[in-house]
């Protein structure tokens, strides 16, 4: 079937650390009408792969055949093993590269507050549809600030009742997102709750342990698969950044990071999120907030662009903190988004800082040293409005900070697979029998050239093919 859609340490500041700002990526308009769905014949589908990414051994291997029969891959293995049934529909794919569904663990589909949900749902619907058709079968949204909605999209992605990738969705965020000021009312109105702040996130009246768990309950009741939590804010009192809105740096160049909860709110969420059988992830720059964030034992911490003692390129207490187990055991990834910190953020930190630094350059240091840590890092974008379809420009950088192309494409497969909630990691992140038959390819070797994935040919969720430029 054919269905076309038509819809406080010193900041020591390096030499090294000083280029010239970094471009995002140019988002091409996206015409709908390119995408097809074609579902899975009875028979099955057979995929011919050149080459096939071994995910678990970051490797590729040569002259596979894939069997698919509904929305599982049934058996995998060398063209001379795997036999192809009779009446299936076969895809050539001999001359490519195939490679499990990517998963990008940092979205956000409704960023912005929106008149009404119903628009907001449009708006999220035309962002999921951009990143499944560039190869990201699965994504995780973290933060819908202003609508509940994300919930119901997620819903009708899985009921069929709308094409998308895999998700799994925070909700509103927990708590106040600090990155100047806001507008006082004119009158007695608690804070989040005036005329024209529709932000549910502002609204949690986060203001106790108590309070926390309760804000907890209400997401686990609306729907949620994660929580999400604002660890550091972004200025402190007036001038931090400057009206202008300068970034999240004082003129000296240290980083602000105002802790936004203390460490008894954040046990009592992580402890009130696990009790639901929710997980916990927090945004968190660095400093005291970050360090909350380890103690209290959330299960995956975002960004840390500097140390717990705001030390560029981390400290041993931060790298000691992040090797502390997780309650189950499981040793904590870290996630640094990189496609939110460039272009126009760059800008503002670079006038904020003084011109001595951005929380991109940052990052580069602080990520080479999880590398020389051993700590895993997942692949997470922080695409938001015109940044979805295009997140796979990351793996370069990755791949210049120090990560082969294979590392680089573990951080969307494999591992960022391990942390999905509800074991939906057990089905996706790796082409293997029994997992869903979530695969991607390109024309080229992304082991020899990293710059393929920002060229995806062939898309297939669940086993119903969304895109084929290669045959």
């Amino acid at each position: 079937m054919l269905v076309k859609i038509t819809l406080t340490a010193s900041l020591l500041i390096l030499p090294l650390l000083l280029p010239a700002q970094s471009e995002r990526p140019q988002v091409k308009s996206f015409d709908l009408t390119k995408v097809e769905m074609h579902a899975p014949p009875p028979q099955g589908i057979a995929i011919k792969a050149g080459r096939m990414f071994d995910a678990r051994a970051g490797r590729n291997l040569t002259n596979q055949v894939i069997l698919i029969k509904g929305d599982r891959i049934i058996d995998v293995g060398p063209a001379d093993k795997v036999g192809i049934p009779q009446g299936a529909r076969v895809i050539d794919l001999s001359r490519a590269t195939v490679l499990p569904g990517l998963i990008d663990r940092h979205v956000h589909l409704m960023q912005d507050p929106q008149p009404n949900d119903a628009r907001a749902f449009a708006i999220g619907l035309n962002y999921a549809i951009r990143d499944l058709y560039a190869g990201f079968t699965t994504v995780q949204d973290m933060n819908a600030s202003s609508t509940y909605a994300i919930v119901e999209l997620r819903d009708a992605i899985n009921k069929g009742l709308v094409m998308g990738p895999r998700m799994q969705v925070a909700g509103p965020a927990l708590n106040p997102r600090g990155a100047t000021a806001y507008s006082a009312p004119s009158g007695l109105v608690p804070f989040g709750q005036g005329p024209g702040d529709p932000i549910l996130q502002n609204a949690g009246n986060i203001n106790s342990p108590w309070l926390a768990r309760a804000a907890v309950r209400e997401r686990s009741h609306y729907g949620v698969d994660w929580i999400k939590v604002y660890e550091t804010e972004d200025y402190a009192g007036s001038g931090y950044p400057d009206p202008a809105g300068g970034g999240a740096f004082r003129p000296d160049g240290r980083m602000v990071n105002v802790p936004s909860l203390t460490l008894e709110e954040n046990q009592a969420i992580v402890d009130e999120a696990h009790r639901r059988g929710l997980k916990v992830a927090c945004h968190a720059y660095g400093g005291e907030g970050l360090r909350i964030c380890l103690q209290a034992g959330v299960d995956l911490p975002m960004h840390a662009i500097v140390g717990v003692n705001n030390t560029p390129g981390l400290d041993d207490e931060t790298i000691r903190l992040f090797k502390q187990p997780l309650a189950d055991g499981s040793m904590r990834p870290v996630m640094q988004t990189l496609w939110d910190l460039i272009g126009d953020l760059e800008e503002r930190d670079l006038k904020g800082s003084g011109g001595k630094v951005t929380r991109f350059q940052l990052t580069e240091l602080s990520f080479k040293r999880f590398l020389k840590e051993g700590i895993k890092e997942v692949f997470g974008s922080g695409a938001y409005t015109f940044g979805h379809g295009v997140q796979a420009h990351q793996f370069a950088i990755y791949s210049k900070w120090g990560y082969t192309p294979a590392q680089a494409l573990q951080m969307a497969t494999v591992t960022a697979a391990e942390g999905l909630n509800f074991e939906l990691g057990k089905h996706v992140g790796i082409i293997e029998k029994g997992r869903y038959a979530d695969i991607v390819a390109v024309s080229g070797d992304p082991l020899a050239d990293i710059t393929e994935t920002e060229r995806v040919k062939f898309v297939m969720r669940g086993g119903v093919l969304f895109r084929n430029e290669l045959q």
